[in-house]
């Protein structure tokens, strides 16, 4: 039995509305609902007088451009901060930036690794960690939008960890490099509420999908024990509700990816040696539509125990379809 995650729910998207979901924050979810999305993309905004920061702008929906544009109508925008290039997150910045004149604020483009050759498995499935993520699906939106790459985007402000990305009136906000789900993620932390603007590094409704060579489950673990590390009084996704049990939370994360692991390293000492033999012993009642997607959290895993020095595989390169062996 793997170790639960208290999963949280959000009643009502409010969508198309503003809504004040803290003093210094602000949410506009996007009506892009999808198996990828919960019930869509949370657009923050963060201040309390003329001057804001825009977290995520979203899919280039114009339902969410006209959304957002009223929640900004009067104020000025100071930064557009992008947690990471999916396509649900920043191709409105594009848009905003030329609306507002405001610079745009990441880690960096995404990175593409051309030789990089797996097609048997789909990077844009959602994860299955468990059957509560494959059960949360929400029903496609009539504004659907596939977390595909964001590959034009470019950010004005590259960020490192650590440093400040946008300083406002009575808003200190800083970014937090969590590489894992992609290796440009970005989180970023509210000083003044003790917030962490998550991304999808950790969501409230789902587990993380990790896709190899950009996703990274090593980098992951790492960067869960950092955010663990700071004293978060609740964390904001962009997809979901918020965490309020923050600590907790990350820990019950930690520990079902690691039972997780725990099971594709005693599969191949099993002698399971192809990961979609592995997925279907240690996938019991998940639909087998999720299977590829299943098979990217297991080979993430794979490489991670390879580094570890605890499995091998057959031929130059890690994949799907190459025999998995104990070292």
């Amino acid at each position: 039995m793997s170790t639960p995650i208290p999963y949280v729910t959000l009643d009502d998207p409010h969508y198309g509305e503003v809504v004040q979901v803290s003093p210094l924050i602000q949410r506009v979810i996007a009506k892009n609902p999808s198996k990828f999305t919960y019930l869509g993309t949370g657009t923050y905004i963060v201040g309390t007088g003329e001057r804001v920061a825009v977290i995520d702008p979203g899919p280039p929906i114009q339902s969410h451009r006209t959304a957002l544009l009223a929640a900004l109508e009067g104020r000025t925008v100071a930064a557009i901060l992008v947690t990471h290039c999916h396509s649900d997150h920043s191709p409105l910045a594009a848009w905003l930036k030329e609306e507002t004149g405001a610079p745009t604020v990441a880690f960096g483009p995404h990175k593409v690794n051309l030789d990089w050759v797996d097609d048997d498995t789909d990077p844009h499935e959602p994860d299955p960690e468990d059957e509560a993520a494959a059960a949360a699906v929400a029903e496609e939106g009539d504004e659907k939008v596939e977390e595909s790459l964001d590959l034009d985007f470019t950010a004005d402000v590259a960020v490192a960890d650590g440093a400040l990305a946008a300083e406002l009136p009575g808003c200190t906000l800083r970014a937090i490099h969590t590489p894992g789900h992609t290796s440009n993620h970005l989180c970023f932390w509210l000083e003044e509420e003790q917030a962490l603007f998550s991304g999808d590094h950790i969501m409230g409704w789902s587990t993380t999908v990790i896709t190899p060579p950009d996703g990274d489950m090593r980098s992951y673990f790492e960067s869960l024990h950092k955010v663990a590390a700071l004293p978060a009084a609740v964390i904001w996704p962009t997809h979901g509700a918020p965490v309020l049990e923050a600590r907790p939370f990350i820990d019950a994360f930690v520990a079902h990816r690691l039972e997780r692991e725990a099971g594709v390293l005693a599969a191949v000492r099993d002698g399971v040696a192809l990961v979609p033999d592995i997925v279907r012993r240690l996938y019991v009642g998940v639909p087998e539509k999720l299977y590829r997607a299943a098979g990217r959290s297991v080979l993430s895993h794979l490489i991670k125990l390879a580094q570890d020095g605890l499995v091998q595989h057959e031929g130059q390169r890690p994949g799907v379809k190459v025999r998995w062996l104990p070292a």
